[in-house]
């Protein structure tokens, strides 16, 4: 029994979070107050960062009905779709006769985005809807424990870099993985929220949370001192139960010192 409630709280108090974590979950049920991910904007990351920024917004979730006006790099990376036959060329240095050459130049040539592609795996799809939900949102334990169809899978946390060094210092209180207890691989904001923490991506290494975003698109509205962290369910319940043995606790003032 998690109850996600209590640690969404605690991480917020702990890490003094100015936003809201938010747990990312699969569910045959939406809830009632739900909207769809592209509904609010076509980057289904926009969704899901305004969800963490703002106390009003409703929880936002995707399935397969629910992908009209999204941005086709989700669908991907979520799983409805195969890559674009054309992308690696938008990725990186452009084709004539793809959107009249535009290119992202995100990597250096169309064999270093298959070579990418490749090295992260089939993507899989959730098979029911994939919510995001504010942790707070879930009233106790109970909503979780006497609704079975609920997964936890992951929890995504965005903070400034004294707060996400913090979390990271965390993750290494008790694991003994010293270079990939945390990854900041390559890829789409989306895969750094959402794809890499819940393991959707079949290639995607156990025991890793993800720094993340790594994607310089989203710079024109992503925050310029801002950070995000995904956990796998089971990393942030050790975490939340580790909170208070750590320096979050015993030397507040080192991890938040007064300048």
């Amino acid at each position: 029994m998690i109850n996600i409630n209590n640690i969404g709280k605690k991480f917020k108090t702990a890490l003094k979070l100015d936003k809201f974590p938010l747990a990312i979950y699969e569910s045959e049920n939406i809830p009632e107050n739900a909207v769809p991910m592209c509904s609010v904007d076509r980057c289904i990351v926009k969704s899901i960062f305004q969800s963490s920024n703002d106390e009003n917004m409703s929880p936002v979730y995707i399935n397969n009905k629910t992908l009209k006006g999204c941005c086709p790099g989700a669908m991907t990376y979520l799983g409805f779709s195969k890559p674009a036959k054309f992308i690696k060329y938008f990725v990186s240095t452009g084709k004539e006769n793809f959107r009249g050459g535009e290119a992202e130049y995100l990597k250096a040539s169309p064999d270093e985005v298959e070579k990418f592609l490749n090295s992260i795996g089939k993507v899989k799809q959730i098979e029911n809807n994939l919510i995001i939900q504010r942790c707070e949102d879930f009233q106790n334990d109970l909503e979780i424990a006497t609704k079975s169809d609920i997964i936890l899978k992951s929890l995504l946390i965005f903070g400034n870099g004294e707060q996400i060094r913090n979390l990271t210092s965390l993750i290494y209180f008790e694991n003994e993985n010293t270079f990939t207890g945390i990854s900041m691989p390559f890829g789409p904001a989306c895969a750094s929220f959402i794809t890499y923490p819940t393991g959707m991506a079949k290639k995607t290494p156990k025991n890793t949370s993800f720094l993340g975003p790594v994607d310089p698109t989203g710079n024109t509205w992503f925050p310029s001192d801002c950070l995000s962290l995904a956990i796998p369910i089971e990393i942030a319940v050790k975490l939340y139960e580790n909170i208070d043995n750590s320096f979050l606790s015993k030397r507040p003032e080192v991890a938040f010192p007064n300048r």
